[in-house]
């Protein structure tokens, strides 16, 4: 057995406080929830910043739906696509993201995709006739105006960027910037697939809803075309699920963690 020899010091184990830093003397700490604190002044100061950082989250989700309702309200529709297609992309996303704060940014950016048609003149958005090629052309523009309306807004980094790609093909032949392959953030490749679904599961003013099993045969036959393959083979990894949500029509609200 170790003997300690006189004179000689003890060592002791450090620590760290979990919210300011300070080295603490392991035996002297505070320890909630797993976190060590160096006295109870910064347990509360840990508290009141979870608290407050929930209070944010909440405020950002009413802010990302209001301002699809300001969109929804021009264009005369109910809002349940946005909703729809935002609550149907956590679907895939989960399969493929782990972290909490890339699947609100997927969340954010499903819900707000076409934000950018705000932009879009009243005479080309409402018009109920073939558009031109000219009215193709400023359509065709809306990702990237959505882009400038959510660029600047922090919060919203990774949404915008989904956002600015959403309308792209995984070979490349979409639009605006005409991104191939992986050059498309994630959160756009997982979003055209359920947009793809969305549309085809619901009615339109030119033709009724098709079948979950039409869409499922549109999405696998452009496999590598317009869709990214691992997208699909989550898409199909989760049919059971996605087909209930169809066939219910349901968004449901995100649950990100804490």
């Amino acid at each position: 057995m170790n003997e300690q020899r006189p004179g000689s010091k003890v060592e002791t184990e450090t620590l760290s406080c979990h919210w300011c830093g300070r080295d603490i003397q392991a035996g002297k700490e505070l320890q909630r929830d797993g976190l060590i604190f160096c006295c109870e002044g910064c347990y509360l100061g840990e508290f009141s910043e979870q608290n407050n950082k929930k209070e944010r989250e909440h405020t950002y989700m009413q802010l990302a739906e209001s301002l699809v309702t300001a969109l929804d309200t021009r264009e005369h529709e109910t809002g349940l696509h946005s909703k729809r297609v935002a609550c149907h992309t956590q679907v895939l996303a989960r399969r493929l993201v782990t972290s909490d704060d890339e699947l609100k940014q997927i969340y954010w950016g499903s819900l707000l995709h076409d934000i950018g048609k705000i932009a879009i003149p009243d005479n080309i958005l409402l018009k109920q006739s073939s558009l031109t090629d000219d009215e193709w052309r400023v359509m065709r523009t809306h990702p990237q105006q959505g882009y400038n309306i959510l660029a600047d807004i922090s919060f919203l980094a990774g949404a915008a960027e989904i956002v600015l790609c959403h309308e792209e093909r995984y070979d490349g032949k979409g639009y605006p910037q005409g991104l191939k392959g992986k050059e498309i953030p994630l959160g756009a490749r997982l979003f055209t697939v359920i947009d793809t679904l969305d549309a085809i599961t619901n009615d339109r003013p030119y033709r009724k809803a098709a079948s979950f099993d039409e869409a499922k045969a549109e999405i696998i036959r452009f496999s590598g075309e317009q869709f990214d393959p691992e997208v699909v083979d989550a898409f199909i990894a989760e049919e059971k699920v996605l087909r209930e949500m169809v066939e219910m029509k349901c968004f449901l609200q995100p649950d990100f963690g804490d």
